[in-house]
């Protein structure tokens, strides 16, 4: 439920409140006086696309928020915390919902063309907004029955009032397995089966690969040891004039500090500095000692002979050959290789993988051809379900006569898709004796509007948790049928919460509650403004609604009306 709505720099708004309650409201005001405004806002908070153009002139950003109550809305609790957004951590607008289960939607316009939105304090993209607005609010504008005539409108009409979860889910379930076997085999398709002399191409370059290529770390190794022995005279004659100062009989390092060390190995015990001064020695003779072991030990390491490096030369002449043949670079030629041999492998096996797909391809339409007509035959009872409360509708609403029908037709040969194979249609007759005919075909506006409405109340009667917003959905009636829509709309809040626009005073008495928007003008500026209307204030907007003006006359008829909504309610 919708429990707080504001509105700061939107259009023609500067800063505006509005608390609403459960129920139906009714949303009244002069011709151009911002009511529509506020369905716009709301549908900006709930992911339409936004448009700098909408921010009130002279201002650099609009501001939207809103507040939600969900204690009946188990789908938008449930999304929320899976999405990790159930937690509230916007201050701007204050939950007063005893229970704490609230939601925060905001977004923020600004004049550069930029857009943020955030859940409950976190930041968040607009496709999350959407899909959370969806479980939150359904709009339902004076076009409405332009959307309907879309067939993705009527699968999720159908489908939503279906009880038959299991049969859709089973579909999915085989479409989803058909259409994975089938890109297996659009891209086996790209695999063209080798010819013999591709083959043996292809054998002669693993071989020659196989017998040459040895693995990255070991190629580290020949470049290092090559490198040593493309230099190995100045390298032995370094190490070897190293060896000599270490190892001389005269003055050899470790034994020369070696023999300091002993020198001050009385006094070490009666100074600190002295003893740190020995114990520095004694490691540096230790050092010197390892030095010179290791010195020794590479020294009888290096090969320095000519055979040596006329191998490795030969052995990194060959890699390097090979890695341009295959534009490629000698430590990575081992994945070419196994490039080689896994498109031989595939070769092979080709086609066989290709039979074994086109078998699974042809079981998994089977099944997928077996789950779309058991949805067939769950989705007609549930058209004629949703058909016949559409027309009973219709005869409520000023059409007595007229019939309203969903056709579901089976096209088994069509290629599957997730929707199954039916083709849904919305046909219509408004008047009696009329054959049905294509709901977009219809001439009349004030009919469309009139059947929208039906639809769509027969539609969302069975989702109470989601508030509903008609937006002059009612223009261009009037009469009984005016009456007949205002109780069709309480019948609709009396679920849950239903807003709705309206100019039509039959509608607004039917409203438990009704608030005034009134536009004024002063120090050239336009404002806008929201009120709540109490029972005496309720009789006099009834009575402007009903003629213009304000008299005696006016207000008791309006006052007539509202206490027959009453009793009837």
């Amino acid at each position: 439920m919708l429990s707080l709505l504001q509105i700061r720099n939107f259009a023609i708004i500067d800063d505006l409140e509005i608390e609403l309650e459960s129920g139906f409201t009714a949303i009244t005001g002069e011709t151009g006086a911002g009511k529509s405004i506020l369905v716009d806002a709301l549908g900006l908070l709930l992911g339409s696309r936004a448009d700098s153009t909408a921010i009130r002139a002279g201002c650099d950003k609009a501001e939207l928020s809103a507040e939600f109550h969900l204690a009946d809305n188990r789908r938008a609790t449930n999304w929320l915390r899976e999405a990790a957004l159930d937690v509230t951590a916007d201050s701007t607008l204050k939950a007063n919902s005893d229970d704490g289960q609230t939601c925060l939607l905001r977004r923020v316009m600004t004049s550069n063309g930029r857009s943020r939105a955030w859940i409950n304090g976190t930041a968040v993209t607009v496709a999350q907004v959407q899909e959370l607005g969806e479980l939150l609010v359904e709009i339902h504008g004076q076009n409405e029955h332009m959307r309907l005539t879309r067939a993705s409108e009527t699968f999720a009409l159908l489908d939503g009032k279906g009880n038959y979860t299991a049969a859709l889910e089973a579909l999915d379930r085989a479409f989803h397995d058909w259409q994975k076997t089938q890109q297996q085999l659009t891209d086996l398709a790209t695999e063209s089966p080798l010819s013999a002399a591709e083959l043996d191409l292809l054998r002669y370059q693993a071989q020659e690969l196989q017998a040459s290529v040895i693995p990255a770390e070991t190629y580290a190794r020949l470049e290092q040891e090559h490198d040593l022995l493309s230099r190995g005279s100045d390298v032995v004659e370094r190490l070897q004039s190293s060896l000599d100062v270490l190892q001389s009989e005269s003055n050899a390092s470790g034994p020369v500090l070696q023999s300091l060390a002993d020198r001050l190995q009385k006094e070490a015990a009666q100074d600190k500095d002295i003893a740190n001064a020995h114990k520095a020695l004694t490691e540096a003779a230790i050092n010197c000692e390892e030095a010179r072991q290791s010195l020794e030990s590479a020294l009888s390491r290096i090969d320095l002979s000519a055979d040596r490096l006329t191998k490795l030369e030969e052995q990194m002449s060959r890699l390097h050959a090979l890695a341009r043949k295959h534009l490629s670079d000698p430590p990575h030629l081992g994945e070419v290789l196994q490039k080689l041999l896994s498109r031989i492998d595939r070769a092979f096996g080709l086609e066989t993988r290709r039979k074994r797909l086109q078998q699974q391809l042809t079981e998994h339409a089977a099944s997928y051809r077996q789950a779309a007509k058991a949805l067939h035959q769950a989705r007609k009872k549930s058209a004629a379900v949703v058909s016949q409360a559409v027309s009973d509708l219709m005869q409520v609403l000023g059409m007595e006569g007229g019939v309203f029908e969903i056709q579901v037709t089976l096209q088994p040969d069509r290629e599957p898709s997730r929707r199954g194979d039916d083709k849904l249609e919305m046909l219509v007759s408004a008047n009696p004796g009329m054959p049905v005919g294509a709901l977009r075909k219809l001439a009349s506006g004030g009919e469309l509007s009139r059947i929208s409405l039906a639809i769509k109340v027969a539609g969302s009667a069975g989702d109470p948790a989601a508030t509903q917003v008609f937006d002059e959905v009612d223009a261009g009636i009037g009469g009984d049928t005016a009456n007949a829509v205002g109780r069709l709309l309480q019948a609709v809040a009396a679920q849950g919460q239903a807003l709705c626009v309206t100019h039509l005073a039959q509608v607004a008495v039917c409203a438990d509650q009704q608030i005034r928007v009134l536009k004024s003008a002063a120090d050239q500026m336009t404002r806008v403004e929201t009120a709540l209307l109490d029972k005496q204030q309720r009789v006099d907007e009834i009575a402007r609604m009903l003629g213009g003006k304000l008299t005696e006359q006016s207000r008791a008829h309006a006052s007539e009306l509202l206490t027959s909504a009453l009793t009837q309610h």
